[in-house]
């Protein structure tokens, strides 16, 4: 019973025993001859490089070769002809003839340029996509936003004008504004803020209003959740809350001219006068006199 029947056919291996099977067109490229990859996926110190380099039509085989080392170097390595004629077996010719190859289709930019000691040096760029421009550009600085800037990004809303920006004035507005972060310690304001507030608060006292009855005004009824810009609401209040000009007074009437004083001809007292002259008793005991 255990003896095997030496007329039957070996059966095939079973799919299921971990080794890779060629597909159908890798069998059939194998019958052909044609390549068969044993491919195994890099972890570390690899280089991408489009099929549009490796297959290009135009490209000589020293051009791609030379092209794949260049895009494999770090940035700052050299790439200049003495360089490369002395790492490959090439000579310099055929290595600039294969670089003139890369600089026409896209894969080099050279350009020349004057360093700040004076020296013209070679600027070699290195294309892995031609046509696009990418991180191999060098960064150019981004410019500095002032406070300006800034400022116009996050601008305030427009406050009301006082008509007269007395200095008294403007000073007690900034007062005020200084004491809104003991009524709410989230009213606590920047100099660059309290700056352009401060003529809206001088608007509403030159109402007739006290500072206190500004700072209940900006300080009642505020939202429960926190501020993320108090100065923008304070700047919406002061807009759409200022209260209307006082109704217009007539000056009063200028209290009577005072004279000067001046000294009695006759007795040297002190007196009120227009003119120089004598004393009201002086000139009436002159005029019994008479």
């Amino acid at each position: 019973m255990d003896t095997p029947n030496s007329s039957v056919r070996p059966h095939a291996p079973a799919r299921g025993d971990g080794k890779n099977h060629p597909s159908q067109r890798a069998r059939k490229a194998t019958r052909r001859g044609g390549v068969i990859h044993d491919n195994f996926r890099h972890a570390t110190r690899f280089t991408v490089i489009g099929n549009h380099l490796a297959q290009h039509t135009e490209l000589s085989l020293l051009a791609i070769g030379l092209a794949v080392h260049i895009q494999s170097l770090p940035s700052g390595a050299q790439v200049d002809i003495e360089t490369l004629a002395g790492r490959f077996p090439e000579g310099k010719t055929r290595i600039a003839g294969a670089l003139r190859e890369l600089e026409t289709h896209g894969y080099l930019r050279r350009t020349r340029m004057r360093t700040d000691g004076g020296r013209i040096v070679t600027r070699t760029v290195s294309c892995n996509q031609p046509g696009r421009t990418g991180a191999t550009e060098e960064p150019k600085p981004r410019p500095r936003r002032n406070t300006d800037e800034r400022a116009r990004r996050r601008a305030l809303p427009a406050v009301p004008q006082p008509a007269y920006p007395a200095p008294d004035l403007l000073r007690t507005a900034l007062e005020v504004l200084s004491g809104l972060r003991r009524e709410d310690p989230r009213l606590l304001l920047s100099a660059t803020e309290a700056e352009h507030l401060v003529p809206g608060v001088a608007a509403w006292l030159e109402r007739d209003l006290t500072p206190e009855a500004v700072q209940h005004a900006l300080t009642t009824g505020l939202p429960p959740e926190p501020l993320h810009r108090p100065a923008a609401l304070l700047a919406h209040r002061l807009t759409a809350q200022l209260p209307p000009l006082p109704p217009f007074r007539a000056p009063d009437a200028p209290a009577p001219a005072r004279h000067p004083l001046q000294n009695c001809d006759m007795c040297d007292r002190a007196f009120r006068g227009s003119e120089p002259g004598t004393c009201g008793p002086c000139a009436a005991g002159r005029s019994l006199r008479a």
